[in-house]
C-alpha cells in the first residue's frame, strides 16, 4: 500500500477553492480526458489549487485512496515526459562566474545592523529528547574579518546529463550580510531524465543562525498541553531586517507523525527510527538517526524529524540502496518523480546543504546532495507546491521586504514567512549578528 506524503495547505496567494467548488471540479474532470488534462494543467499553474484539492479529496475517499491517485498520476506524468522530453539537453538557471568574478560578486553589500530580540517565553512543554554526540564548531569569525567560507567545486555528476556549470558554487549573496554566507550550485541527479533538476545551496553554519517556525495549523500537535500553545507562522518583526534566506520544513503530522520540538514546547513526541534535525545551544547542527542520540535535552534549541536519514555518517540508508523508497514519498517501486526538497551537513558540521528538486526520486535527490557534499541528508517537505528556498530584498516600489525564489517556476509570494503567517513550518536563517538563543517565533 502506498503511504501518503502530499502536504496540505497553502500558505501564499489567494485561496479562492471552496470545498464544493472543488468537488465540482474533481467531478468534471472524471468526466473526459480534455478535463483530466486541464485539470492537471491547473494544478501546475494556479498557486494552492493542488493542495486544497488534495484535502478535499481525503475527506471524501481516504488518505490511501488520495494516495494511490497521486502516484499513479505521477507516474502517467513521468512517462508522458520521457517520451517527449528524451533527448532534451539540460537546463542551466543562471551564468557562471570566472573565479575573478566571482570574488568581486562576493564582496561587500549594504550592511544590516544588529537587532535585538525578542525574549524568550516560558516553555509550555519540555521535551524528553534525545541528543546527538558532537563536538562543539569553532566561535564565529570576528567582526570584520574576511571572508573564507567558500566549497569546492564539485563539477556534473554525469556528464552526460550536465548544463554547463553544473556544481560550480556561485555566490549567494543577500542584503542582510556585508559578507557572503551562502553558495549556490545546479546539478541534474538523473542520469535518465534530463530535465530532473537539484538546487543545492551551501551555508557558512558558523557565521548563521538557524530558527525553527512552526506553521500556524502544520504540524498538528498530538500532545493535549500543545495543542493551544500559540503560533506566529512567520518571521518574528526583529528578525525580518537580518533574516538571510528561509526554506520550508517537514511533512504534515497524519503523513508519518514525524517529532518536532520548538520553543521549549514539544508538538509531537520523536520516534526511535526517524532521523533528527537538531540545533544546539552552542549554535551547532546535527542530522542523525534519533535511535543513537543521547539524553541531554538542555543542550537543546530545536529539533524536527522527517523520514529516515537518506544518507547518515557517509553511508547511503538500505532501503534506498535496494530501491525500496517508501519512506520518502514514493511508491513500492521506489520511483514516484515528484518535486523533493532536502537538507543535509558535511561532517565536520560546518557547511549546511539545503536542496530543492524537479522531477527527482528519492534515490536522484539523496545522491544529488551527498555529491554536493553532505555526510548525513534528511528529506524534508515533498510535491508541487511546498519545496521553496528563498532570500530577500527590500522592494523599491514600497520599501518593504519581499521575498525572491532561489530558481524560476518554485510557488512563493513576495509576503512568503513575512507579513504572511504560514500554516506549515519552515527555517529561516540570520547573520551571526542576530544571537539565536533568544529568539520566540
Amino acid at each position: 500500500m502506498v503511504r501518503s506524503v502530499t502536504p496540505a495547505g497553502r500558505e501564499s496567494g489567494p485561496r479562492p477553492w471552496s470545498r464544493n467548488v472543488v468537488i465540482g471540479l474533481l467531478s468534471l474532470a472524471s468526466s473526459t480526458p480534455a478535463l483530466v488534462v486541464a485539470g492537471w494543467l491547473g494544478l501546475h499553474r494556479i498557486p494552492g489549487l493542488a493542495p486544497v484539492m488534495a484535502d478535499t479529496l481525503r475527506s471524501v475517499i481516504g488518505v490511501e485512496a488520495v494516495a494511490t491517485l497521486e502516484d499513479t498520476a505521477y507516474a502517467a506524468e513521468d512517462r508522458v515526459l520521457r517520451f517527449w522530453r528524451r533527448g532534451d539537453k539540460p537546463r542551466a538557471y543562471w551564468s557562471v562566474p570566472t573565479e575573478a568574478a566571482a570574488a568581486e560578486r562576493g564582496g561587500v553589500m549594504l550592511d544590516t545592523a544588529a537587532v535585538p530580540a525578542a525574549p524568550l517565553a516560558a516553555a509550555a512543554v519540555i521535551a524528553p529528547m534525545s541528543l546527538p554526540q558532537r563536538s562543539a564548531l569553532p566561535s564565529a569569525p570576528a567582526e570584520g574579518e574576511s571572508p573564507q567560507f567558500r566549497p569546492r567545486d564539485i563539477g556534473p555528476m554525469y556528464d552526460s546529463c550536465a548544463a554547463p556549470g553544473d556544481g560550480q558554487w556561485v555566490p549567494l549573496s543577500t542584503e542582510a550580510s556585508a559578507q557572503t554566507r551562502m553558495y549556490k550550485t545546479l546539478l541534474h541527479p538523473d542520469g535518465e531524465r534530463s530535465w530532473a533538476e537539484l538546487f543545492v545551496v551551501a551555508i557558512d553554519l558558523p557565521r548563521v543562525r538557524m530558527y525553527l517556525v512552526p506553521g500556524t495549523r502544520e504540524p498538528q500537535a498530538t500532545i493535549p498541553e500543545a495543542a493551544d500553545t500559540p503560533r506566529l507562522g512567520r518571521i518574528p518583526d526583529e528578525h525580518q531586517s537580518a533574516v538571510l534566506a528561509a526554506f520550508n520544513g517537514g511533512f504534515k503530522t497524519e503523513h508519518g507523525h514525524y517529532g518536532i520540538y520548538a520553543n521549549g514546547v514539544m508538538l509531537v513526541p520523536p520516534q526511535p527510527s526517524a532521523c533528527t534535525i537538531a540545533y544546539f545551544k552552542d549554535f551547532s547542527l546535527q542530522i542523525g538517526s534519533e535511535a543513537k542520540l543521547h539524553d541531554s535535552p538542555d543542550d537543546t534549541t530545536w529539533w524536527r524529524q522527517t523520514p529516515n536519514c537518506m544518507f547518515e555518517d557517509g553511508k547511503m540508508n538500505w532501503r534506498l540502496v535496494q530501491g525500496r523508497g517508501t519512506k520518502w514519498g514514493t511508491t513500492l517501486e521506489g520511483e514516484t518523480v515528484i518535486r523533493r526538497s532536502a537538507i543535509g551537513i558535511d561532517a565536520e558540521g560546518k557547511t549546511l546543504y539545503v536542496g530543492i528538486s524537479n522531477h527527482t526520486t528519492p534515490v536522484a535527490i539523496a545522491k544529488g546532495m551527498r555529491h554536493a557534499g553532505a555526510d548525513s541528508v534528511a528529506e524534508l517537505d515533498v510535491n508541487y507546491s511546498f519545496p521553496k528556498f528563498l532570500t530577500f530584498k527590500t522592494s523599491r516600489s514600497n520599501k518593504l521586504r519581499v521575498a525572491v525564489p532561489l530558481a524560476d517556476g518554485f510557488e512563493y509570494s513576495e509576503n512568503e514567512y513575512l507579513r504572511k503567517s504560514s500554516g506549515r513550518d519552515f527555517f529561516y536563517l540570520t547573520d551571526t549578528s542576530v544571537d539565536g538563543r533568544t529568539a520566540r517565533n
